[in-house]
């Protein structure tokens, strides 16, 4: 079962899962019917995606576990509910899905709240995660799904889901049951790879969590990945530096804080490279930086001034020593 946040009074009880009929109108759904998405294949399944049987209360942990399968970093529901679930909600709120699959090495990612969206994923090889409410607005039953594919033919998703290896879903009902937790998607990958529907906010949102919680040498990788996709971004770009920067690549991290530095004019990029010049025992390229870091201003002029004080502090003061040279006398 799962918990949805931001509505968490709401707690359904886990029952079937057989869904009960919704009614409204599935728009999303027409339009793919009407207008199949250009470059897609019309049908697409990921077979290979790890199954595991999800029990009650329990549906967050299996799919967590089947998507980072997929990834190819191997783990169990068992370990995994340790992780994600929590007994007193007898469920698994969304951010403990986010952060479990980052835990275990994966970057989390959400995508756009699209029936296409989904499509896109699949067709990249990415099984999505899902969730769902099997029950009605006011006796909800959350539930997490993995999509693992969709037959246009059919107009019909494949999903794991409960005791199900492989449940036919038509476009409508996804759509239907899906609404309720506002469209709320997230695909697990590995560092060197990027979702193909998110977009850059997404993405550098995902990545900034991810470097959070995520050995720096694979926080590396996936910032490396990111800026092939966007190289004109300062936020990536800080990212890699700091995260060189804490898998001991000082050269490396000077390098990326410099072309940020140069490329932005960013006082930020500035005031690390300052610190990283002076770690390297170089203080007068480090002071330099610090002053450019300063002179831009902004809300971390502070930093870059604290910055500033620890290089001349690093410096030994000249003493002033009288001049015992014997001096020329001059010729009469």
């Amino acid at each position: 079962m799962a918990v949805q946040p931001g509505r968490r009074r709401l707690i359904g009880a886990v029952g079937g899962l057989a869904l009960i009929a919704l009614s409204g109108c599935a728009t999303q759904s027409t339009r793919l019917h009407d207008t199949p998405p250009a470059g897609l294949p019309r049908r697409v399944e990921l077979s290979a995606t790890p199954f595991h049987p999800q029990e009650d209360y329990q549906c967050g942990p299996a799919a967590l576990a089947m998507a980072l399968g997929a990834a190819g970093i191997p783990a169990s529901p068992e370990v995994l509910a340790g992780q994600v679930f929590l007994p007193g909600r007898q469920g698994s709120l969304q951010i403990e899905m986010l952060a479990g699959a980052r835990r275990n090495g994966a970057l989390a990612v959400e995508i756009p709240g699209t029936l296409e969206a989904l499509m896109q994923e699949t067709a990249a090889g990415n099984p999505v995660v899902v969730l769902l409410n099997l029950g009605l607005s006011w006796a909800p039953s959350w539930h997490y799904a993995v999509v693992i594919g969709y037959d246009l033919d059919e107009g019909a998703f494949l999903l794991r889901s409960g005791p199900m290896a492989r449940q036919v879903l038509p476009f409508s009902t996804l759509e239907h049951t899906w609404a309720r937790s506002e469209h709320w998607a997230f695909v697990a990958l590995s560092p060197d790879r990027l979702p193909a529907s998110a977009d850059e906010a997404r993405s550098t949102h995902a990545l900034v969590a991810f470097e959070k919680a995520a050995p720096p040498a694979r926080a590396v990788l996936a910032y490396r990945k990111a800026l092939t996709r966007w190289p004109d971004s300062l936020t990536l770009s800080m990212g890699l530096g700091n995260s060189l920067y804490r898998a001991g690549s000082l050269a490396e991290a000077e390098t990326t804080f410099r072309k940020a530095a140069q490329q932005h004019n960013a006082a930020a990029a500035w005031n690390n490279l300052a610190n990283i010049l002076l770690e390297q025992k170089r203080p007068g390229e480090a002071r330099e930086a610090a002053l450019r870091a300063i002179a831009l201003g902004g809300p971390t002029r502070g930093a870059a001034q604290d910055t500033l004080q620890k290089i001349d502090a690093s410096q030994p003061a000249l003493e002033s020593k009288p001049d015992r040279r014997p001096r020329k006398q001059r010729k009469k």
